[in-house]
């Protein structure tokens, strides 16, 4: 980066991102990322001397996906993981925006991003202590729809079943799924109140992309410089890591990888009628792969965060009619799933059956 293109870039300095990639046996350019970043700062952003130890923020995301990829790497899996440390995050998340745009320049098949960012705290500096909740922040709809389809969902729907909003909804599936014992909360933001992450660069080119964090953050220990003033801590020093905490979380991120990475594709060219109808119709395409067993039809009321009802129906079925289930009531997807019953993330329809 050029000295000046910020006013967190006060000289010439090199982007360096750190990428280990285990390619996929079946679909080695399908990428599932989990990511955190290597820079810190304190008080100060341009202070680049003093001590700035990020141990939560955010050695607990890099350690977190250093952790991922030696249990991981043993297995074998259909599509490619990549466990990634991005820089430059602090600065003006340059290190996701230069993956981001190669990953779009090389045609990457990305099929979500997990942005570990905090992920170690769990006393909050409202006193709560929480070992068990963690958020998934993930935004509605990706900034790159057209107008057109801007205008269509006013009529149609879908404006909590953006890409992102899919991955978030299947990151509590299999957190809920794997680990009972663990609280995913749902956050309806990009993230933070006026604040930013790495996933961001993803989804501003039409990637998916959510943040996985701590419930409870303590801003005492964020950004600032070390001290003690009136009895307070601040610094983000290890001790206020909770390496037990990170640990889960670091296992919220593997079991989603790895089932994502086992799951076949999910659905192309989903379509959804039934307008003025006592029952809703799907189609898509099918998905030609030797192990899949079926496809599975989700709707859910259109208040609910998750997906309530399903329907299983066998890989030779690509349309279905869902009777007695008016269109109106409803938001529907489609997913995947394999003889191990391995699911792939929710499809949601991108096209309407006229007939």
């Amino acid at each position: 980066m050029k000295k000046g293109e910020s006013e967190r870039i006060p000289e010439d300095t090199y982007i360096v991102n750190v990428l280990a990639i285990q390619r996929g046996t079946k679909y080695p350019n399908r990428y599932i990322i989990m990511s955190g970043d290597i820079d810190s700062r304190i008080s100060d952003v341009l202070n680049y001397k003093d001590d700035a130890p990020g141990a939560n923020d955010n050695a607990s995301g890099m350690a977190g996906a250093i952790e991922a990829a030696r249990i991981l790497s043993k297995y074998d899996f259909e599509c490619s993981i990549i466990y990634a440390g991005l820089s430059g995050e602090e600065q003006g998340l340059y290190g996701g925006k230069f993956l981001a745009q190669k990953a779009k320049d090389e045609g990457w098949n990305i099929v979500g991003v997990l942005n570990n960012d905090m992920i170690g705290n769990i006393e909050g500096v409202d006193g709560v202590i929480d070992n068990r909740s963690f958020r998934i922040f993930s935004e509605p709809v990706p900034p790159t729809e057209s107008e057109r389809d801007r205008r269509l969902r006013r009529f149609f729907g879908g404006e909590n079943d953006g890409n992102s909003r899919q991955l978030a909804r299947y990151v509590h599936y299999v957190t809920e799924k794997y680990m009972p014992y663990m609280n995913p909360i749902m956050i309806y933001r990009l993230d933070r109140f006026g604040r930013g992450g790495h996933h961001r660069p993803f989804n501003d080119l039409g990637f998916a992309g959510v943040r996985i964090m701590e419930a409870h953050e303590n801003y005492n220990r964020q950004h600032q410089d070390l001290r003690t003033e009136d009895g307070i801590e601040y610094g983000d020093v290890v001790e206020g890591v909770n390496f037990e905490y990170t640990r889960l979380l670091t296992a919220v991120n593997a079991i989603t990888m790895a089932s994502v990475a086992l799951a076949p594709p999910s659905p192309e060219n989903v379509k959804i009628g039934g307008i003025v109808e006592p029952s809703a119709k799907l189609s898509w395409d099918a998905i030609e792969t030797d192990d899949l067993k079926g496809y599975i039809i989700h709707y859910r009321e259109t208040t609910s965060p998750q997906w309530q009802y399903s329907v299983f129906v066998d890989k030779n079925t690509t349309a279905y009619t869902l009777k007695g289930i008016v269109i109106d009531n409803y938001l529907f997807g489609i997913s995947a799933v394999d003889e191990e019953g391995n699911q792939s993330i929710v499809s949601y329809p991108d096209g309407i059956i006229r007939d």
